[in-house]
């Protein structure tokens, strides 16, 4: 039996919105979008969504429409993949690194006072494998000190913790729906934010920074489009946003599962001495997006090509980003 590292849960209804699309005339960022922004506002309870190309992409415009740039400090974590920093970095910002909570690999948000300096102007929390940082007290410190706050939510899109859901305590939040994600458009990302503002920025800055899209050029009376900012190429399309409508239906009875199975997990490795799980605090939902053992660092290589062999599907998710080479 081979157990796969991800399997994508689409169905025929999903494939289904997608063919139609592509019977349409319009393929780039249109309606479907439009339709999947309002959707995935009301689940997320974020008052606007952004549709993007990438999680990396909503980082970055999120960055980007804050006005962070040359010689900031954002502080972030190093336990996530490269994009979060990567996206500080392009914007000509730098990352601050704060470590984390041992028993959740999250963001220790007691150590960010002591990493602002008169150059910070933003919080980057990435809520790590599913479950959320410690929200209430990250805005507190970022209200004391007069920062934008910015979540990564690329794992968490189901997430709550102490009642409080990604984005109702920051002023942007980013997810992904990369391929592995819990709901997937191959490639795709979102912003989430309750500013109407900055909503509006975030659409300009998706498509080149022009005061109109395609899709109103050319299904309206046409009127001259002007470049108001500079943007980059971000915007989701018709297609991505077909596959995502269909899931973000079924993201709770599938979360349910997850959880079924991790709760599985968690109860067979108890009394296993050479396996960690990470915490899942009280007063926390876990989207469960990875499910993450800790090792003998020694053995870790060992275990993980070991499962390889036996047909399970594994990764180190990830090494501190501190610790890589730019080569």
């Amino acid at each position: 039996m081979k157990v796969e590292f991800y399997k994508h849960s689409l169905e025929q209804q999903d494939i289904d919105n997608v063919v139609k699309v592509l019977h349409s005339l319009i393929l780039t960022t249109g309606q479907v979008v439009d339709r999947f922004e309002k959707e995935f506002s009301r689940y997320s309870g974020c008052r606007y969504t952004v549709g993007v190309t990438s999680c990396t992409a909503a980082l970055h415009l999120s960055l980007l429409a804050y006005g962070i740039g040359s010689d900031d400090e954002v502080i972030t974590t190093p336990m996530t993949f490269i994009s979060t920093a990567n996206a500080i970095l392009h914007t000509g910002a730098r990352p601050v690194f704060v470590d984390v909570e041992p028993e959740t690999a999250n963001i220790n948000a007691d150590l960010i006072e002591a990493a602002i300096t008169s150059k910070t102007k933003a919080i980057l929390p990435v809520h790590l494998y599913g479950q959320m940082c410690d929200m209430k007290k990250i805005r507190k410190t970022a209200d004391k000190h007069n920062l934008v706050v910015i979540e990564d939510a690329a794992h968490a899109i189901e997430a709550v913790r102490d009642g409080v859901r990604p984005g109702k305590l920051s002023d942007a939040v980013c997810y992904s729906f990369y391929a592995t994600k819990n709901i997937t458009s191959g490639e795709g990302g979102a912003i989430g934010t309750n500013s109407e503002e900055i909503a509006s920025i975030l659409k300009k800055l998706r498509l080149h920074g022009m005061s109109t899209s395609a899709a109103d050029r050319y299904s309206k009376r046409y009127e001259h489009w002007d470049m108001e900012m500079l943007g980059w190429k971000y915007n989701m399309d018709n297609i991505q946003a077909a596959l995502l409508t269909g899931q973000l239906n079924r993201i709770e009875q599938n979360w349910q599962r997850r959880e079924e199975i991790c709760q599985m997990y968690e109860t067979e490795f108890r009394d296993n001495k050479n396996i960690t799980c990470l915490k899942i605090l009280p007063e926390s939902k876990s989207a469960r997006h990875l499910f993450t053992i800790l090792v003998n660092p020694d053995k870790r290589d060992q275990i993980l090509h070991y499962l390889q062999e036996k047909g399970i599907g594994v990764a180190v998710n990830y090494r501190a980003i501190l610790l890589l080479l730019l080569v």
